[in-house]
């Protein structure tokens, strides 16, 4: 069996929904802070936890993308894994105490991009995934 299933199955699913969830999870936060449900500083304490590990995951994801030869998958992943770079180094990748009021709606239009953009990226998946499924079963009934 090839190790295509196993790089997709056992390595972009699991990571994908990760990011996928913590997305969400961060776009609910933004909405009770709107709401006035939570406290700015629980707010951001929040979203700071999960914006490092995100921008490690997605970089290697692109990178795996990259060594693997899944060039379309590289070259979709490419421009949010540049862009997360680049908010590392400006070092505006976390969101501040004082100043969550003030970008409360384009963080919140950023994380809507970053979640339909990974839902995009899902459907690549599962659609990889089931195409090589039915190759798999295709091989083994000649």
């Amino acid at each position: 069996m090839d190790w295509n299933l196993f790089f997709w199955l056992l390595i972009c699913f699991p990571l994908n929904v990760a990011f996928l969830i913590s997305t969400f999870y961060q776009v609910l936060i933004l909405s009770d802070l709107e709401a006035d449900f939570i406290n700015p500083y629980d707010a951001s304490s929040r979203m700071n936890y999960f914006v490092v590990p995100e921008f490690i995951g997605q970089g290697l994801f692109c990178a795996l993308c990259l060594f693997t030869g899944h060039w379309v998958m590289f070259f979709i992943t490419v421009p949010l894994t540049c862009y997360h770079v680049m908010l590392y180094v400006k070092r505006k990748h976390l969101i501040d105490v004082t100043e969550v009021f003030r970008v409360l709606n384009a963080e919140k239009k950023f994380r809507l991009a970053k979640l339909a953009f990974y839902i995009l990226v899902l459907l690549i998946i599962v659609f990889r995934l089931v195409l090589l499924g039915v190759y798999y079963l295709d091989i083994e009934d000649e």
